[in-house]
């Protein structure tokens, strides 16, 4: 991708306000789907798809649909994410043995006590934020010290993670080229960070997920230092970032809907299929780039190698082709094959850690706070992000 997209290609001019950004799009993508549902923007030079069918399609053929962005200045141009195959099957199969069924539930404890300390901090304050409280400090801690990186550095991750992850303010020339720069700049602070981590456990190997990539070997394949800080970013951003949306929108979706809100509490076995709800209707991430390889067609479209794609994987959760009542939260929802941890061979390698993280969270608030409610002070604050959904806060009372 080009300095002057990459990571500034999603919002463009499309959502204008708060309002717009939270709740407006999902009038867009329906308008798309039902009459632009492969749309070229002239003015970025970026193909937009829309379609659940379009989208699967498109994620599950890299040959044609590549995820490989090459860019010095992007770490995780080296991970597996910007990888097709034959290379990133073998990556995979290796960072696969760090995210084992077996070894996610072994963190079930230490993600509990956690969350128990967090809360501890709020049990007794009539109102709080969640995201400041809970959904921003757990998925960060429990990520940072999966990676293999001390607590005390926590709040520069946050910062670095947000320079990158935040689109810009408007889309003057100016502000774009200031966005681009903020972006390299946390890419740079987190690529001279984990270098210098990767030397200390090759020295010194612990118990964490870089020690494990660095001793890692599958028919005689190991990872590069350059594929390693690739993957330890791609890990931060994408662990931390993700499982935050998740847990906020999940409180929000819960919040603003009080029968589904008495259900769960009645039955928080029901919990597990909320979250997955949570996942489609208001999915995390709403965009995925690629690019194409080899000239094709695509709803009468005609794709040249080399263009860029935006995958509106927000519009294909919300798309009446594959979902009954698509618009509706349905608790009782029994096919919900959603795509908000993609599909293919680029499905989130962290899906159940963050499922897991998402539902011990929402049991124990539950549990703690029964009487939970939005506040009345509770302002909409999405994300400025070009990747992520979420909430910047989210007020509530106890």
């Amino acid at each position: 991708m080009s300095k002057e997209r990459g990571n500034n290609i999603l919002l463009r001019n499309i959502f204008q306000t708060n309002e717009d950004i939270w709740e407006g799009r999902f009038s867009w993508y329906k308008k798309m789907r039902n009459e632009s549902p492969v749309y070229y923007d002239e003015k970025a030079k970026i193909w937009d798809v829309f379609l659940y069918e379009d989208i699967v399609k498109i994620l599950k053929n890299p040959k044609i649909f590549s995820s490989e962005r090459k860019n010095k200045n992007i770490p995780t141009s080296n991970s597996i994410i910007a990888m097709d195959p034959p290379r990133h099957n073998k990556i995979r199969a290796l960072v696969n043995k760090a995210f084992t069924p077996r070894t996610i539930q072994m963190w079930k404890p230490r993600i509990e006590w956690h969350i128990q300390k967090l809360l501890e901090k709020v049990q007794d304050e009539n109102q709080f934020d969640i995201v400041k409280t809970i959904a921003y400090p757990l998925p960060l801690t429990i990520i940072a010290t999966i990676i293999g990186v001390p607590n005390s550095d926590m709040d520069k991750f946050r910062e670095w993670t947000m320079s990158i992850v935040s689109g810009p303010a408007d889309n003057s020339k100016e502000t774009i080229k200031e966005n681009t720069k903020s972006v390299y700049k946390g890419f740079k602070n987190l690529n001279d960070y984990f270098a210098e981590i990767i030397e200390k456990k090759r020295n010194e190997p612990q118990d964490d997920i870089i020690s494990v990539l660095i001793n890692a070997e599958e028919d005689g394949f190991k990872l590069s230092n350059e594929e390693i800080i690739g993957f330890s970013i791609l890990l931060l951003i994408a662990g931390h970032e993700t499982t935050t949306n998740l847990i906020t929108n999940s409180v929000y979706c819960f919040l603003e809907n009080e029968p589904l809100l008495n259900q769960i509490k009645q039955d928080p076995d029901l919990l597990p299929k909320a979250i997955e709800e949570v996942l489609r209707y208001r999915s995390p991430v709403h965009a995925m780039p690629r690019i194409v390889k080899e000239n094709t067609e695509l709803r009468g479209q005609k794709l040249k190698a080399g263009d860029e794609i935006v995958l509106w994987i927000g519009s294909a959760n919300r798309d009446e082709n594959q979902f009954d009542c698509a618009e509706e939260f349905n608790l009782q929802r029994t096919s919900n094959s959603h795509l908000a941890f993609g599909t293919g061979i680029h499905f989130c390698l962290g899906a159940p850690l963050s499922r897991l993280e998402t539902n011990l969270v929402l049991l124990e608030l539950i549990k703690r706070f029964p009487n939970m409610k939005l506040s009345t002070k509770h302002t909409i604050e999405p994300l400025q992000s070009p990747l992520m959904y979420g909430l910047k806060k989210l007020e509530v009372t106890v």
